[in-house]
């Protein structure tokens, strides 16, 4: 038999997180890992060099540096970061947000490792 579907909470997955940059898996699809996070403070500039990257803010506001403008996201906002682009999250207050990624993705990217660095796999 199949696995049962399972609700997922996001206040309860946030309430969860132990820290800052550090995602955790709270459901798979197609391929796809569905992660929350929360983040505040300035990350790592980075691209994935095979893979797109869906941010999509909760609560809180995030910026996505991009190497020649801004995009801030409020609560609700999502952006896909293609492939291949360089950027930077920067949260100046606590932000709850949910990423799609392909699995297996490193948080950083290209960027070298770093206390940034989450493992990948971890799970709520």
């Amino acid at each position: 038999m199949p696995n049962q579907p399972q609700k997922i909470t996001l206040a309860d997955a946030f309430a969860a997180l132990p820290g800052h940059w550090q995602p955790h898996i709270v459901a798979d699809m197609n391929g796809q890992e569905i992660k929350v996070a929360k983040v505040q403070g300035e990350f790592v500039w980075h691209h994935h060099t095979d893979t797109d990257e869906l941010f999509w803010v909760v609560s809180g506001a995030l910026q996505i540096e991009f190497e020649t403008h801004t995009v801030t996201l409020g609560p609700g906002e999502m952006i896909v970061v293609p492939r291949g682009v360089a950027h930077r999250p920067v949260a100046e207050v606590e932000t709850h947000i949910v990423l799609f990624e392909a699995a297996n993705v490193v948080n950083t990217g290209t960027a070298d490792v770093s206390d940034l660095t989450a493992p990948m796999g971890t799970r709520l």
